[in-house]
C-alpha cells in the first residue's frame, strides 16, 4: 500500500463519519484558536506599552522623590524617615546642567473648576510648556503653556478637550476667565481631543504653569520630573549630573531616583515576552485535551472499523501499513482542525482589534507556527495507540466478527 493510497483511505473514512471528525476539528481547532488569542492579548498589552514609551522618546530619564536600589529594595529614608522632597528649586537646578535640553516637572491633583455658574471637578496637572512638546499634543485653539521660568507665577491655564466643552459649551473660552478653587485664571489654550497619554486623560485635565500650581495646591513639592538629555551618547553623564546636582542641595544625600525610560521600556518587553510566553503554554493546555479526545475517538473507530481492518490484512496488508494509515488519518484532521484554528482565532483577534482600537491585538507568528506544530504532534502522539490496537487485529477474526 503506498502512502498516497493510505492518505486517500484515511481521508474517505474521515468524510464516512462527519460527525467523529467534526468533533475532532472542533476541538482542535478551539486549542490553536486559544493559543492565538492568549498570547495576541499578550503582545496587544506589549505594543500598547511600547508605542506609549516610545511617543515620549527612549532618551528621557525620570527623576521621582526617595531612593530606589536595584532589585527594588528602598532605602532607610523610604522606610524609616520621610523622603526628602523634590522643589521647583532642584528642577531650575537640574535644568541648568550641560547635559540636559530640557526639563518637565509635575505637579497633580484635581480642584473644582468653575465659569459662570457651570462647575465641574477636574484634573489639574502643573507642568511647563515643554510638555506638549515632549507629549505632541495638538492645540484645537491658542497655544499651550507659556515659555517661562519654573517659578514664575503665571494665572493661565490650558483646558482638556472635554473640560472646555463643558464649561464653555458653545463660546470661545479663549481669554475668558474661571475658577480653579479661590484663584482666577484665564484660558490660553484648549488642546485637541486626545483621550489617555501616559498617566493623563488630557480631555479631563487642566494644565497650569507649576509655580501657580504650586500655590493651589499650597506645596513646595513636585511630585516627579523628566529631563530629556541633550543626546543619547550623554545619557550616563547626565544621569550622574543630576544626582551630583540633587545631592549638594540636599546635604549630601543620595535621595533620588533616576530611571533610564529606554531601560524601562526594555525590562518591561522582556516581562511582555515572558506572559506572552507563559499564556500560550497555558492555552497549549487545550491541545492536549484535544489530543486525548482524538485518542479516544480513534479507539471506538477501531472497533467500528474492525472489518475493514481485517479485510485489508487478509488482503496482505501489513502492520506498519495499518499503523501508517490510523497516523494518516490522525494527521489529516490535526492538520485540518489546526487550519481552521487558524482562521478562528485570527477572527476573533479581528473583532478584538475593532472593539479596542487602541490596542493592537495580533498573534506573533512564532505562536501561530507552534499552535500548529503542537496540534499535529498531539494528534501523531495520541493517534499512535489507536492505530498500534488496529494492527494487532487477528484478520480471521476482525472479518468474522463482521
Amino acid at each position: 500500500m503506498k502512502l498516497l493510497d493510505s492518505g486517500s483511505i484515511a481521508a474517505t473514512a474521515i468524510i464516512r463519519y462527519p460527525l467523529r471528525s467534526s468533533m475532532l476539528l472542533l476541538a482542535i481547532a478551539i486549542g490553536v484558536s486559544a493559543v492565538l488569542i492568549l498570547t495576541s492579548l499578550g503582545e496587544g498589552a506589549r505594543t500598547y506599552v511600547t508605542k506609549e514609551f516610545n511617543s515620549l522618546g527612549t532618551n528621557l530619564l525620570i527623576i521621582t522623590p526617595g531612593k530606589i536600589e536595584i532589585g527594588g529594595n528602598a532605602s532607610a529614608a523610604s522606610i524609616g524617615q520621610a523622603v526628602r522632597p523634590l522643589t521647583l528649586q532642584d528642577a531650575m537646578a537640574i535644568e541648568r546642567s550641560p547635559y540636559i535640553e530640557s526639563i518637565l516637572p509635575f505637579i497633580g491633583g484635581s480642584a473644582a473648576v468653575n465659569f459662570d455658574g457651570r462647575e465641574r471637578n477636574v484634573n489639574i496637572v502643573g507642568t511647563n510648556h515643554n510638555m506638549a512638546v515632549i507629549f505632541d499634543y495638538e492645540m484645537a485653539k491658542g497655544g499651550f503653556l507659556p515659555a517661562i521660568a519654573l517659578d514664575k507665577v503665571s494665572q493661565v491655564a490650558v483646558l482638556g478637550g472635554t473640560v472646555a466643552s463643558e464649561l464653555f459649551q458653545n463660546e470661545n473660552p479663549l481669554g475668558k476667565w474661571l475658577r480653579i478653587g479661590d484663584r482666577r485664571v484665564r484660558v490660553i489654550g484648549v488642546v485637541e481631543q486626545t483621550g489617555q497619554s501616559g498617566s493623563v486623560d488630557v480631555d479631563e485635565t487642566a494644565f497650569l504653569p507649576i509655580a501657580f500650581a504650586a500655590q493651589v495646591f499650597n506645596t513646595e513639592s513636585v511630585q516627579k520630573m523628566m529631563a530629556n538629555p541633550r543626546d543619547a551618547d550623554v545619557m550616563e553623564a547626565a544621569r550622574k549630573d543630576i544626582v551630583r546636582t540633587v545631592m549638594a542641595r540636599h546635604q549630601g544625600h543620595d535621595d533620588i531616583t533616576v530611571l533610564d525610560q529606554g531601560a524601562i521600556l526594555n525590562t518591561f518587553n522582556s516581562i511582555f515576552l515572558v506572559l506572552t510566553s507563559t499564556l500560550g503554554a497555558i492555552a497549549s493546555i487545550s491541545l492536549i485535551v484535544a489530543g486525548t479526545l482524538i485518542m479516544n475517538v480513534m479507539l471506538v473507530a477501531v472497533s467500528q472499523r474492525t472489518a475493514e481492518i481485517g479485510l485489508i490484512k487478509a488482503l496482505g496488508g501489513q502492520r506498519r501499513q495499518i499503523i501508517t494509515l490510523f497516523m494518516m488519518e490522525a494527521a489529516i484532521l490535526s492538520f485540518i482542525g489546526a487550519v481552521l484554528g487558524v482562521l478562528l482565532g485570527e477572527t476573533a483577534i479581528y473583532l478584538m482589534r475593532e472593539l479596542y482600537p487602541a490596542v493592537e491585538f495580533h498573534a506573533p507568528l512564532w505562536a501561530t507556527m507552534a499552535a500548529v506544530a503542537l496540534a499535529v504532534l498531539c494528534g501523531l502522539l495520541f493517534g499512535i495507540m489507536p492505530a498500534r490496537r488496529a494492527a494487532a487485529l487477528d484478520p480471521i477474526e476482525a472479518l468474522a466478527s463482521h
